[in-house]
């Protein structure tokens, strides 16, 4: 009689992270060709999840976020070397960037915001061979005892939800 069965706990204290799955299976399975040179090219962004297509660069949400929000600035043309890139298209990125920055700010609310690049496979890079700018929303106290204790991220709006949030105000 000690024990409880999982379907004798209350729904409401089980968290529920159903597309976490299709990140474990993904991690040990590399991807054929760059996503980043892929997606563009199949003209489908709501599910791809591309928000915005500028010249030279487009914003994309991350599939597995370190937040809600968490998006990435990418050039189209491949490259892992930012020495490689035009003025047009830092600038470009950049611009992209804060107007990233803007939407979230309005859409979101955050209290701040990691903005960055990891270079290289070393440096965290999870495609290493297309740079890409992340830009994360962060809000006070949502880095708590998940991810020190239970390996584990807690984002709390689905991704086809947030697309649509940040989508109609890019539009605006």
């Amino acid at each position: 009689m000690g024990s409880s069965s999982r379907q004798d706990q209350d729904p409401a204290k089980i968290l529920w992270a159903p597309w976490r799955m299709e990140y474990i299976e993904h991690c040990g399975t590399p991807e054929k060709g760059c996503i980043f040179c892929d997606k563009p090219k199949q003209n489908d962004d709501r599910s791809n999840l591309i928000l915005l297509r500028g010249g030279t660069v487009y914003v994309i949400m991350n599939r597995f976020p370190y937040n809600n929000g968490h998006l990435m600035v990418v050039p189209f043309r491949h490259t892992s070397d930012m020495g490689s890139l035009t003025d047009g298209e830092r600038s470009e990125m950049f611009e992209q960037l804060e107007v990233c920055r803007t939407v979230l700010t309005r859409v979101m609310q955050p209290h701040g915001f990691n903005i960055g690049m990891n270079l290289g496979r070393v440096a965290g890079a999870g495609i290493a061979d297309h740079l890409h700018f992340h830009i994360v929303p962060r809000w006070d106290g949502d880095t708590n005892f998940m991810p020190i204790l239970g390996h584990t991220k807690v984002v709390s709006e689905g991704l086809e939800r947030t697309w649509d949030k940040i989508r109609d105000a890019l539009k605006s």
